[in-house]
């Protein structure tokens, strides 16, 4: 092979690998900065029907209607005026609550009655995760809403995390001046925190 056939080979072969970096950077790149952006839209623009409530509960955890097997309870609280007011007062709150964080979930657990079946506090907005706020790893985006989830127990008369379950939507509520939505994202009532109870 001669040096001009070399030469034209070699170009030829940059062409298509050059093609081909543009088509993964086009199937790859541009559809994440299209959803990346399109999330900050979303964000900033809420739809005014929904303003009050998440649009979707936050994953792993899907919304479960109530059934007479509820596989776990979940309340929203969504904050009135959320700011880094309202981020340092959730910080102050969870270590109240002696919260610890789980950094693989990013979500904090309260042990409250029972250890072994903790309430999760997640982020009520997708994707649903948390910073570590005991270490100042805020986020760029202000906490909006919290979600508070258990799941409830085998026996009825072992209620005792529900209360402490519902007791702290309550406060969490009070606290921050916020909407409490149930899993249908309608505002939670005492005959909600009725038939989380199991009274």
């Amino acid at each position: 092979m001669d040096r001009t056939t070399t030469i034209i080979v070699l170009a030829f072969i940059s062409l298509v690998l050059g093609a081909m970096a543009t088509a993964i950077f086009i199937y790859v790149i541009v559809p994440w900065r299209r959803r990346r952006r399109a999330a900050k839209e979303r964000a900033a623009n809420p739809a005014p029907t929904q303003a009050n409530s998440p649009p979707e509960q936050p994953e792993p955890y899907t919304s479960a209607k109530r059934t007479s097997s509820v596989k776990q309870h979940s309340l929203f609280i969504i904050f009135d005026q959320p700011s880094e007011r309202s981020d340092k007062q959730l910080s102050e709150w969870l270590r109240e609550k002696d919260a610890h964080y789980e950094p693989l979930k990013k979500v904090f657990l309260i042990n409250g009655q029972q250890p072994a079946n903790p309430i999760t506090i997640a982020n009520a907005f997708l994707p649903g995760e948390l910073p570590d706020l005991f270490r100042d790893e805020r986020g760029s985006e202000i906490i909006k809403g919290i979600s508070l989830i258990v799941k409830p127990p085998l026996r009825k008369r072992r209620n005792q995390q529900m209360v402490v379950f519902v007791e702290l939507a309550k406060e969490a509520a009070t606290l921050f001046n916020a909407n409490v939505l149930d899993t249908e994202h309608k505002a939670a009532t005492e005959e909600t925190y009725a038939q989380i109870i199991g009274e």
